[in-house]
């Protein structure tokens, strides 16, 4: 299990320089390469999660070390879906680096499990909390990449000249329709997970909702991708408004994801303990 997690991680890093490569010299083998270590690296940390699933016998999330794992594994997975779909091909710069990262803390962190009682790691709803949470995640931090994206490429057609950026980035519409995909999916599997941990709250607190600091963080970032969605239908926030959204309401859910589990207090940090 923690070789395939190393492998995935000297995947992800080779993905990284071969998209490096892709986006100083545009070759399609460069972009093929690139994406099929990433590929090659999400089937490792599947088959390691799956094992660790089958070895547990519940879904390995109990500490920081597991859950920057599946933050990792969700966002490789999430970008190689959006990749097929949409063919922003450079996003990969975006992905892999960042999934490459996520490894390499998650490895500096202790592996060792909680306390928290077995009893509150099993049941359905949990799984579909915890996994459509963090794909939602990983669409929503997607849609902060090609925000970025988005105002590079702006800024290059703004110049007088073609920059180095004007001919190796997708359109502004490609960018604007994709980073829209991403928030809709994003927003749509967060609204399931909170459903879904609403549920799951009941049944082993007796409660849907005691206003924890994660589930109040939760409901704010819910209410921001929401308004965002609302602006995009009723008032037309496209371009250049909506990539700046995108990327503020990825340093909310930062926040959300990890800020609060370390600064505030609640019972979701047992889960989320180094």
């Amino acid at each position: 299990m923690e070789l395939l997690a190393l492998l995935a991680v000297l995947l992800y890093m080779l993905s990284s320089a071969w998209y490096f490569a892709f986006l100083f010299f545009q070759k399609k083998l460069l972009r093929q390469l690139g994406c099929g270590m990433l590929a090659a690296g999400f089937a490792c940390q599947t088959i390691s999660i799956g094992i660790a699933f089958a070895d547990y016998g519940h879904i390995p999330a109990t500490n920081l070390h597991e859950t920057l794992n599946l933050c990792a594994w969700a966002l490789v997975g999430a970008f190689l879906v959006f990749q097929y779909r949409y063919r922003v091909n450079i996003l990969g710069i975006y992905a892999a680096p960042m999934a490459a990262f996520i490894m390499i803390a998650a490895s500096q962190l202790p592996k060792a499990t909680t306390n928290t009682p077995a009893a509150l790691l099993k049941g359905f709803w949990l799984v579909v909390h915890i996994v459509t949470i963090f794909l939602g995640d990983a669409a929503l931090a997607l849609a902060c990449g090609v925000g970025i994206l988005y105002l590079l490429q702006e800024k290059a057609i703004k110049q007088k000249s073609a920059g180095f950026f004007f001919k190796r980035l997708p359109s502004l519409d490609l960018l604007d329709t994709t980073g829209h995909a991403c928030i809709v999916t994003g927003f749509t599997l967060l609204t399931i997970g909170i459903i879904t941990g609403m549920i799951y709250a009941k049944a082993v607190w007796g409660h849907f909702w005691k206003w924890d600091p994660k589930e109040t963080w939760s409901a704010i970032t819910w209410v921001f991708y929401a308004a965002l969605l609302h602006e995009r239908l009723a008032v037309g926030w496209r371009g250049r408004r909506a990539a700046i959204m995108a990327i503020i309401g990825f340093t909310v859910l930062l926040f959300t994801f990890l800020g609060v589990n370390f600064l505030l207090k609640g019972h979701h940090g047992q889960f989320m303990k180094p």
